[in-house]
């Protein structure tokens, strides 16, 4: 009988895609577990050990990458892959996870390089794992340099123009605290199906299965999980009484504030959080149309629509960019842009290392593009909400400063009473910083057409 792969392999196999083939993070963990599994069952524990491994590893690179090049005879981008991969997995062992023994961490890191035909490099890994605790028994290994950008850079593991980005709204004391944030593991928000059952009803379900869960303020549907294990196997998933979807996602719904009988647009859908948000808060009467160019992703609409038993949600293929049928007719419109994704660096640790300034100057064409067209589809009077998951002035402001500068029929609106007032700025839109907020990052603004 086959063994199973150790937790620290399933990491290894992960993080060789991730590295190598250019896989984003969640793909590459859950096909290979899902193809070892096809013949061989890992254990919760092994499955839990290895995402915090990866996803860890991959937060971490910069920092790891330096480590490396501070002890090892070669610099890190000149180690084989293979090697570079193990040291990552020992050196994040050894620096960032207290329960695992130092002994540990160097004996299964020089079994990786045995087991995936590297043995002559086992000396390489123990020598520079070894090297590393000793040094750490007198201070941190790790020097920084002493350009404050790149300092914070490679401390928390971020690119300089990340932290140079988020140097241009926060002090140098707050975007350490945004990335230290960013480095941690995220936690579970879920939003209540109240459709289907009360936030305290799912609550108690909770409760009374051992799993600790709290209430979010200021969000009337949001919960809070901790050590919940498999989704799909928490009581409820089935029976559609909730759905996963972080806190600052639910406030752009609240910022929309659909009404029953209105006709809404969701212009940018999949995978349809915000879509079934707009249909329960409408309790499910009215019309919600929800379009997305990405036909496979709207599967997922379809899919949650089904699960949370909505009747209200209809499903358009297409770019935003090109639906002239629906000018004047939406009583609300929500414009939930294509982005960089930069307030969600916790959960989707590769984006990091994948954005650049250019591809954000591409976004702010598009998003620019978007908001240009979807406005046409909004009735006078009618309301438009523009939001993005990133902490970026050129997706953000720049975007809607652009767009009233052109469009005198339109202003901001004042956001309405559900909104933490705490969470908007003079100009009255919305932003959310992770380490004030503990949530999301996110840039949400409600615009409306005054004539």
């Amino acid at each position: 009988m086959a063994s199973i792969p150790s937790s620290r392999q399933l990491a290894f196999m992960a993080l060789k895609s991730v590295y190598q083939k250019k896989a984003y993070t969640d793909i590459a963990l859950n096909r290979v577990i899902k193809t070892v599994d096809k013949s061989l069952e890992i254990s919760q524990a092994d499955r839990s050990f290895a995402c915090e491994l990866v996803y860890g590893v991959v937060r971490r690179q910069r920092t790891l990458d330096s480590l490396i090049d501070l002890l090892g005879k070669k610099k890190a981008a000149q180690q084989p892959p293979d090697l570079r991969i193990i040291l990552h997995l020992g050196l994040y062992q050894l620096r960032y996870l207290d329960r695992t023994p130092n002994a540990a961490a160097v004996n299964t890191s020089v079994e990786l390089a045995k087991a995936n035909g590297i043995s002559k490099l086992g000396g390489v890994v123990n020598g520079l794992l070894r090297g590393y605790i000793r040094q750490a028994e007198s201070g941190d290994p790790l020097q920084l340099p002493d350009d404050p950008v790149s300092r914070l850079g490679v401390q928390h593991s971020f690119p300089d123009w990340i932290v140079e980005t988020w140097l241009e709204q926060l002090s140098i004391e707050e975007v350490g605290q945004l990335l230290a944030w960013f480095n941690q593991s995220p936690k579970i928000d879920l939003r209540v199906n109240t459709l289907k059952k009360t936030v305290a009803e799912v609550e108690t379900v909770f409760k009374a299965a051992g799993i600790v869960v709290e209430r979010i303020p200021g969000l009337p549907q949001g919960l809070r999980l901790e050590g919940a294990g498999a989704v799909t196997d928490l009581p409820g998933y089935k029976q559609g009484w909730w759905v996963i979807q972080d806190s600052s996602a639910q406030l752009v719904t609240h910022l929309l504030d659909p009404q029953p009988e209105e006709t809404i647009i969701d212009a940018c859908a999949a995978p349809g959080g915000k879509t079934t948000h707009i249909a329960e808060l409408m309790r499910d009467r009215g019309q919600v149309i929800a379009c997305d160019r990405a036909a496979k992703r709207l599967n997922k609409v379809r899919e949650n629509a089904a699960r949370l038993h909505l009747k209200s949600i209809q499903i358009e293929v297409g770019d935003s960019r090109n639906f002239p049928q629906f000018a004047s007719i939406a009583d609300r419109v929500l414009l939930d842009a294509p982005c960089s994704g930069l307030g969600t660096l916790h959960k989707r640790p590769d984006i990091r290392w994948r954005q650049t300034n250019q591809s954000i100057q591409e976004l702010f064409k598009l998003q620019r593009e978007l908001l240009e067209q979807v406005a046409h589809w909004v009735k006078p009077k009618g309301i438009l909400v523009y939001a993005t998951c990133t902490l970026n002035l050129l997706e953000n402001e720049k975007v809607i400063q652009s767009f009233l500068e052109n469009h005198l029929n339109w202003s901001i609106q004042s956001p309405p009473d559900v909104i933490a007032k705490n969470l908007v700025t003079p100009e009255e839109w919305i932003k959310v910083y992770p380490h004030l907020q503990n949530m999301d990052g996110f840039f949400m603004v409600r615009l409306i057409r005054d004539w």
